[in-house]
């Protein structure tokens, strides 16, 4: 399978606020996946994405059984913003991550900044990991003064809640890519720790639930200015797919700019 820019864009995809564990140098992305001993490194160009389309493991990262192309249509046809988002980013995918992972990187990304977060959690994993993301285990009984000495500061206890409801079973990350989206949703949130906006993004870049809207301030913005009295209805079963568009333009094209 060869992949243009236009269906899997990785300057478009991996800075977009959905995953944490990336860099890139001299044209070249690496990419980190996976919990404890189960590390994935991927080194991959946009010139030659045949290191994510030739192994079965990135192909499902990176949502290669998706078709966006058809996603992309119909959401075009709610709106002229909606399809000038498309059109401003068409090669943005929604990742596939390790559902653990990405409810414990959300958790650690509240009020926080992407680089901040990525420092964090690159810390976490050398204390915790040895370079793969933490397991749920080596958080369960970690010390509150560890994960503060790492940055996490006041989101150390929401760590170990988390990882202890996980561990327990309160949490049954299985179970969440299932069940009904906000009882799934409800799970999350008894957890101390996780509001709306981490459970959501937790279920749709974790558990693949691309019926989950993440509302952050630039989506709340969005909503308001260019939706007003809509609901994430209005874009589908897919609507989690229409918001990384929609958050990505909103974020980095100026548009708010120019309506002010």
């Amino acid at each position: 399978m060869q992949l243009t820019e236009r269906q899997l864009s990785l300057k478009d995809t991996l800075p977009s606020g959905q995953c944490f564990r990336f860099s890139f140098c001299d044209g070249t992305w690496t990419v980190k996946a996976g919990v404890g001993e189960n590390l994935r490194v991927l080194k991959v160009s946009q010139d030659d994405l045949s290191p994510i389309t030739d192994d079965p493991f990135w192909a499902d990262f990176f949502d290669l059984g998706t078709d966006y192309e058809s996603l992309k249509k119909e959401f075009s046809k709610i709106s002229p913003l909606m399809e000038k988002a498309c059109e401003y980013a068409p090669g943005i995918r929604i990742l596939n991550q390790d559902p653990w992972e990405a409810l414990c990187s959300f958790v650690v990304s509240q009020n926080n900044n992407i680089k901040r977060i990525m420092g964090i959690i690159d810390r976490m994993c050398g204390f915790y990991g040895g370079g793969g993301f933490p397991t749920v285990e080596s958080l369960v009984d970690a010390k509150e003064d560890d994960l503060r000495m790492l940055g996490l500061g006041f989101r150390a206890p929401y760590i170990v809640n988390t990882a202890r409801a996980v561990h327990d079973g309160l949490i049954d990350l299985k179970a969440l890519k299932t069940m009904d989206i906000d009882e799934a949703r409800g799970v999350l949130m008894k957890v101390k720790g996780i509001g709306p906006k981490v459970a959501d993004c937790a279920l749709l870049f974790g558990c693949h639930r691309l019926d989950c809207f993440p509302m952050d301030v630039w989506m709340k913005r969005v909503m308001a200015t260019c939706f007003s009295g809509c609901d994430k209805s209005i874009f589908g079963p897919c609507a989690g797919v229409a918001q990384q568009y929609l958050f990505h333009f909103a974020r980095t094209s100026g548009f708010f700019n120019e309506k002010e």
